[in-house]
């Protein structure tokens, strides 16, 4: 995201924390000028410090990230320094924190499911799926990025993901890959939603670049891809597993060993990191 519309982010988040202004600011505070400083208050990771500075800038704050992305900070640790109007620092205040203490908490739950299924299977990547917070996808699925996971697709322009809803309309596996594969460009891989193993050597046959099997036990999983390597289909297409897959079980599915492991825990259920901002003079 460009410094401009991350300022444009942060004013439209001011706007609905202060419609009509900050009451109280406004009232017992003068124009004057003021330091303040972001403080950690818990270990993390820091990401889009420097991007929320430039923005912070463009806004008319003074402003320096102290933590480079992927950068470890502990608690106590600050992260951002700026200075300027005092007024203007403490309208944009929550705003700034709410989304920060956002990204940064899926830096960290990223960092720590990765290193879960790496532990178990090198091999597997983890990623992201495009279950994210309205308005914050970009900044979130860089914070993926710096923890270590896949993007996967940034929008539904990025790929052709044939979902079950497509089929539940089109009724053919092997025939909606087809149709995708005639009106694709050479730029866009073909992945198809499946959930038994019957579509998924559809979906290969007939020539997807991927399989995303969803919504299936570890287990299931397991026998489906030993079918595929049975009839030699194992490594004609990428193999995502998705679909309930929290830290409470992806060992499980890491050690099933599909290519990728896909899920929305990093981006929708990441605990946001505390931090907070302090005036210093």
């Amino acid at each position: 995201m460009m410094p401009q519309e991350l300022a444009q982010l942060l004013l439209n988040l001011v706007k609905e924390d202060a419609p009509l202004g900050d009451a109280t600011t406004e009232a017992i505070i003068g124009d004057v000028e003021v330091k303040a400083v972001v403080l950690a208050k818990e270990d993390g990771y820091a990401c889009c410090l420097i991007d929320f500075a430039e923005a912070l800038r463009v806004l008319g704050l003074n402003a320096n990230a102290l933590k480079h992305d992927g950068e470890y900070f502990k608690l106590g640790e600050s992260l951002m320094v700026l200075s300027g109007n005092a007024k203007l620092i403490l309208v944009i205040e929550r705003s700034l924190l709410n989304v920060l203490s956002i990204i940064l908490g899926v830096v960290k739950a990223t960092r720590e499911v990765v290193e879960m299924v790496h532990r178990v299977n090198p091999r597997v990547k983890v990623a992201a799926t495009r279950k994210t917070i309205p308005c914050l996808r970009s900044l979130i699925k860089k914070a993926v990025a710096v923890g270590g996971a896949d993007t996967h697709r940034l929008s539904l322009s990025d790929a052709l993901l044939i979902k079950d809803n497509h089929l539940a309309i089109i009724h053919d596996v092997e025939g909606a890959v087809k149709i995708a594969r005639d009106k694709a460009t050479f730029m866009h891989k073909i992945e198809v939603e499946v959930s038994n193993v019957d579509d998924a050597i559809k979906a290969i046959k007939a020539g997807a670049d991927a399989v995303l099997i969803d919504n299936v036990t570890p287990t299931q999983l397991k026998q489906i891809i030993n079918t595929l390597e049975a009839l030699g289909l194992r490594n004609k297409a990428i193999i995502e597993a998705s679909g309930g897959i929290t830290p409470s079980n992806i060992i499980e599915y890491a050690e099933a060993n599909p290519d990728i492991i896909s899920t929305s825990y990093i981006t929708m259920k990441a605990k946001p990191i505390d931090i907070s901002l302090e005036i210093t003079t």
